[in-house]
């Protein structure tokens, strides 16, 4: 007894397609029922039968009809893969194509240029933007009667107790007090050529003789008359120009620039290289001048370097000690502008420019190199490779003041005048 259809029977396979058979025709009961995908197809329709419909054909995309925008790949000479097994397209759309060795030449190449690029721009621009702001308001064509200019550069530089832009608090930490004008609280000769720099003070309470001068602003001309006052009072009196007219006349050197800064000034500057390290021989207590400070080395802010370098009263020397503590806190503070951790550093050396080059009051002449190469120099003098003095001494005059040693002076100006190297000793 089999309980398996006739097609599967063991024994019963006859001529039909099952297990074991040899015949090559399929059996009925193994074809597969075809699932009808539209109309029924007419009598003598090619087919397996009158009722099998039409089967899709492949050739144009699958059965879909044209215009379908579909397209199966398959009989359209769509290969999947490639060579490698690198996916569509093979080598040539270029997706896995090696990544050529960088061009290390060119790179380097285009980035130096690209940094001179900008460099070159940055100074160019800083140079500009520097020298717009300053200050060229002093004249020195009005200075009559002027010696024979000599080698190398001289710079008269002053230090003025001028309070212009300052608020009443501002005058009250630094303790300047409010007198109305202006007076020089330091003035010194800095020499500059082949040599090492020279840098001479001038005490404010040299004893001088006031010559003929033009005044700076009525152009009246003034005779000389003999007049014998302290050499800051040339300056009280008609400003800058005199000031150099009378320096000329008493010493017969050529002022090649002036430079001037005031008290705020100054303690910005101060301020914007983040102090400057001075060893300070003594205690100094000078409540005029507010300097409160200890013996030994130590960083001063703006408001202690302004109180230090105005101290007199508390010094034994007074006014020739302070020039020399004047002469040396400046040569410190111009060797700690040219400390690279300032010229470099953007966020210190444009403050630093922007606070002097502000209170910078200079000649019509001067320029950016002119002024580089007085900060050079200073540092020079500071670094040991220059000379600092005060203008020679000889005692006091009738009148008080301190007179210059005449035969000491001519020496020294000779020798600044021929660049040579000063062997003249000060006081």
């Amino acid at each position: 007894m089999n309980d398996w259809p006739e097609g599967f029977s063991g024994d019963n396979r006859g001529n039909r397609f099952g297990r074991g058979s040899s015949s090559a025709q399929p059996e009925s009961a193994r074809v597969m029922r075809q699932v009808r995908r539209g109309p029924a197809a007419s009598p003598g329709q090619a087919g397996y039968g009158g009722g099998v419909p039409q089967q899709p054909s492949y050739v144009d995309g699958g059965g879909y009809g044209p215009g379908d925008g579909y397209d199966s790949g398959y009989n359209t000479g769509h290969v999947y893969g490639s060579p490698g097994g690198r996916g569509p397209g093979g080598p040539g759309d270029g997706m896995y194509e090696p990544r050529p060795a960088p061009d290390w030449r060119r790179r380097i190449k285009v980035t130096a240029i690209t940094l001179v690029t900008l460099l070159v721009v940055t100074s160019v621009g800083t140079y500009f933007w520097a020298d717009s702001k300053l200050n060229r308001e002093v004249d020195l064509s009005k200075v009559i009667d002027r010696p024979e200019a000599g080698e190398g550069t001289n710079y008269l530089i002053v230090g003025s107790d001028s309070r212009k832009g300052m608020s009443a608090e501002e005058k009250k930490k630094l303790h300047t007090g409010s007198a109305e004008g202006k007076r020089t609280d330091s003035m010194m000769i800095l020499h500059t050529g082949g040599g090492a720099p020279t840098l001479v003070s001038l005490p404010r309470d040299s004893n001088v003789t006031i010559p003929s001068f033009k005044g700076s602003d009525s152009g009246k001309l003034y005779p000389a008359t003999g007049r014998q006052t302290k050499l800051n009072a040339a300056y009280a009196e008609d400003g800058p120009e005199l000031l150099v007219r009378t320096v000329e006349a008493n010493t017969g050197l050529h002022i090649d620039h002036y430079v001037e800064i005031g008290f705020a000034g100054f303690a910005n500057i101060v301020d914007a290289v983040g102090g400057v390290e001075m060893n300070i021989p003594q205690d100094i207590k000078d409540t005029k001048s507010g300097a409160d400070l200890k013996k030994g080395t130590q960083t001063l802010n703006g408001e202690q370097a302004l109180a230090f370098v105005r101290t007199r009263y508390a010094l034994a020397g007074s006014d020739l000690d302070r020039t020399k503590n004047q002469q040396k806190f400046l040569s410190a503070l111009a060797n700690q502008v040219a400390t690279p951790g300032t010229v470099l550093n953007p966020f210190k050396l444009y403050p630093t420019m922007s606070a002097g080059l502000d209170t910078l009051v200079v000649d019509k002449d001067m320029g950016l190199f002119d002024l580089a190469d007085m900060f050079w120099a200073m540092k020079g003098v500071s670094g040991g490779e220059g000379k600092s003095m005060n203008m020679p001494i000889a005692g006091n005059a009738p009148n008080g003041n301190l007179q210059w040693d005449t035969a000491k002076v001519k020496s020294l100006v000779n020798q600044l005048k021929n660049d040579e190297k000063v062997t003249v000793s000060g006081n």
